[in-house]
């Protein structure tokens, strides 16, 4: 396993994150501890959560992740052997049901969100805690066209100096955004410089085959401002498996299960995927080892979150690391991606 610097901060995060976002709905808890197991055996070091999951979010499992990993580590007894990261949502989203249902990004949330999320997690400090989508309105969950709207939200400032105190109290060691643009990541981090406070050091971001729309606004930003990439849907839920090809549903995946995903099935992305898929055939590839392999590669990913529901999936995933991509893959790759342009962003 290769190990990568997080931000600019002391701590190295492995090239693969471990992913938790089925575990309450499609894992159990014995089946989630043996996943934080055989990741730990493959050098793994990095897990990822938030206060939401699992996915989809209902009021009956919410929170659930963060229990099972609480558990693991109270029973295990390895916390310190992990960089745990976790997330205190926004607004929306169907979610009415955590705090007071009109969710905020600032100082009474933060710390209602990062003490229950603490409680939950059965630990002193969480080390990478992000803001899993903006509160303002702006464009992100699969948005590209930008529409101005004047709502109001938490001044990005008092979220800053909200999050400070909680590094100061030593609750959080570090900060990241999640599902940001570019100009958020950049004035988070102007903020940061000319205030002194917490700099964001990751943006957890949607980057896969079907979706490279981070190239466009945040690759330069993120290598620029050591500000890396851990990469989610790195296999776009699936999709770039195969295990869809040609109208198929397995009755346990996650798009044959929930509705809520349909945007990985439009006619483009089907195309794309299935061109994707054949050229790694072609070359006698796994399709999602290839798909995960070619976003770890990536100079601005810091790590690429992989998740799974069976052991199986999990040992493949994790296999992907050891790939490397030839010339002729990538070239192909690129060929695809110029025909076939984000077709599911």
């Amino acid at each position: 396993m290769d190990y990568r610097r997080l931000g600019r901060t002391d701590l190295n995060v492995s090239a693969l994150c471990l992913g938790t976002m089925t575990w309450g709905e499609q894992n159990s808890e014995p089946e989630a501890f043996e996943q934080i197991e055989r990741a730990k055996a493959a050098g793994i070091n990095f897990i990822d959560t938030a206060e939401m999951y699992p996915v989809p979010p209902k009021a009956d499992t919410y929170a659930t992740t963060e229990r099972f990993i609480g558990n693991y580590f109270k029973t295990r007894g390895d916390r310190a052997d992990w960089i745990l990261a976790s997330k205190i949502a926004g607004p929306g989203n169907t979610i009415d049901y955590i705090r007071d249902g009109s969710l905020k990004h600032n100082r009474e949330h933060i710390v209602a969100a990062v003490d229950a999320s603490l409680k939950r997690l059965q630990t002193d400090y969480i080390d990478l805690y992000q803001l899993h989508w903006p509160e303002r309105s702006t464009n992100f969950f699969g948005q590209l066209g930008y529409t101005h709207k004047e709502g109001e939200f938490t001044p990005l400032e008092d979220t800053l100096e909200a999050l400070d105190a909680q590094v100061k109290a030593g609750k959080i060691r570090h900060i990241g955004l999640s599902n940001e643009t570019p100009w958020g990541t950049m004035k988070f981090l102007e903020l940061a410089q000319s205030r002194g406070w917490p700099r964001a050091v990751s943006i957890q971001n949607p980057y896969n085959l079907l979706n490279r729309t981070f190239e466009i606004g945040l690759a330069e930003v993120a290598i620029r401002e050591q500000c890396g990439l851990l990469a989610y849907s790195p296999l776009a839920f699936g999709v770039l498996s195969g295990k869809y090809e040609n109208g198929a549903r397995p009755p346990k995946g996650r798009l044959s299960l929930y509705s809520r995903f349909s945007r990985y099935f439009n006619p483009q992305s089907e195309a794309a995927c299935s061109r994707y898929v054949a050229l790694a055939r072609e070359h006698g590839l796994d399709p999602a080892q290839m798909a995960l392999a070619f976003v770890t590669r990536q100079p601005f990913v810091t790590s690429n979150i992989i998740g799974a529901t069976t052991l199986e999936q999990l040992d493949s995933n994790i296999a992907s690391f050891e790939l490397n991509l030839s010339d002729e893959v990538l070239a192909g790759i690129e060929a695809i991606h110029k025909d076939h342009p984000n077709p599911a962003p």
